[in-house]
């Protein structure tokens, strides 16, 4: 029999808060691990890397982790930049991303990170993952992931990368894996919002499903990309820019929707190995997007063809209800919340 003083009985109780602290990963961890009910678990895990200055990624993908959990039985572990010091998730701390050794067992890289300068041993980890082939998505500022120093050995993974190298990534990260990197922004930032469109060659393509239906919009911009996409490329969704913050709001005459630029788009990339990297990118993807269904739904259509799974995603598209309130954060550099860290955006299924 346990023999507890007075003040045991007083700790005990703070010793059991603090353990519990997070409900779907233990307190303390550097990043998010959120799972899926046991009955419901198919036994993928996805990796979802944050770590954005501006569009709230801290935000949108533990949400999208919630929902690929909840509704679709998979095994999510979201990760952040995090302060050093205090352990808080800091998006200008552009040099450390614990966690990524969770890559080495993940079916599904889901990347929205913005010109990172990561350590060698942390860019080793992406690199192993993205060298094996595994399917990635890529969302809004990934195409511009990383802005590593000379010194780094992955200095090839930097945004601006010149194509002329000998190393295979070529043109960046962005460039290179999935189709673009940084260029512009098309549409005006902070007054013209996008209406995602599915492109009519993409009528029958799997991440389509459900979409004709549902609206693709978010208050963030159209990004600039060079046309044609590179090889190996299809556009799924075309971005019509809005003159207005509002997704009834008039689309812009002129020259920005003639063409429109694409913001959602596969790659299916031959492997030196043998087989088919699967690749899908998407301009959009800030926490704000994500309000609505729509791209939410294109977001999830999109993991299951990444995992070779578009036969189960239904005529209506993949469920994309949210579970609970969501009120994402408005984008804009410095607008983060403070003193948060990972536990703090896990989100429950109930």
């Amino acid at each position: 029999m346990f023999n507890l003083s007075a003040s045991s009985l007083v700790l005990f109780p703070l010793l059991l808060l603090l353990l519990s602290v997070g409900r779907t990963g233990l307190a303390g961890e550097p990043f998010l691990r959120v799972q899926p009910q046991e009955e419901s678990a198919r036994g993928i895990s996805v990796v979802l890397i944050s770590g954005d200055e501006e569009y709230r990624s801290e935000e949108a993908l533990p949400l999208l982790a919630q929902l690929l959990a909840c509704h679709h039985g998979l095994s999510c572990t979201v990760l952040f930049a995090i302060d050093p010091e205090s352990g808080q998730i800091d998006p200008n701390n552009q040099e450390n991303i614990p966690g990524l050794k969770a890559l080495a067992d993940a079916d599904l890289m889901i990347i929205a990170t913005r010109f990172r300068n990561l350590p060698d041993e942390q860019m080793s980890l992406i690199d192993e993952y993205v060298r094996s082939g595994r399917p990635v998505i890529g969302l809004r500022t990934a195409t511009h992931a990383f802005r590593l120093g000379e010194a780094s050995s992955f200095a090839h993974y930097t945004w601006n990368a010149p194509v002329e190298t000998d190393h295979p990534t070529g043109g960046g990260f962005g460039r290179w894996l999935l189709g673009e990197t940084w260029i512009a922004h098309h549409g005006a930032h902070g007054t013209q919002s996008t209406l995602g469109e599915v492109a009519p060659d993409a009528a029958d393509h799997p991440i389509a499903r459900g979409l004709g239906d549902q609206v693709i919009w978010g208050p963030t911009d159209v990004y600039a990309v060079r046309l044609p996409l590179p090889e190996h490329s299809q556009t799924i969704a075309n971005g019509r820019v809005l003159d207005g913050m509002t997704p009834d709001a008039p689309a812009a005459t002129g020259e920005k929707n003639e063409p429109m630029m694409p913001v959602a788009w596969t790659r299916e990339l031959p492997m030196a190995v043998g087989g088919i990297r699967r690749v899908f990118t998407t301009t959009m993807g800030a926490a704000t997007d994500l309000e609505a269904r729509g791209t939410r739904t294109m977001l999830i259509n999109a993991v299951f063809w990444a995992l070779g799974l578009e036969d189960e995603i239904p005529a209506d598209g993949c469920e994309s209800e949210l579970i609970g309130e969501y009120v994402p954060s408005a984008f804009g550099f410095g607008a983060f919340q403070r003193g948060r860290v990972p536990e703090d955006y896990d989100r429950a299924c109930d």
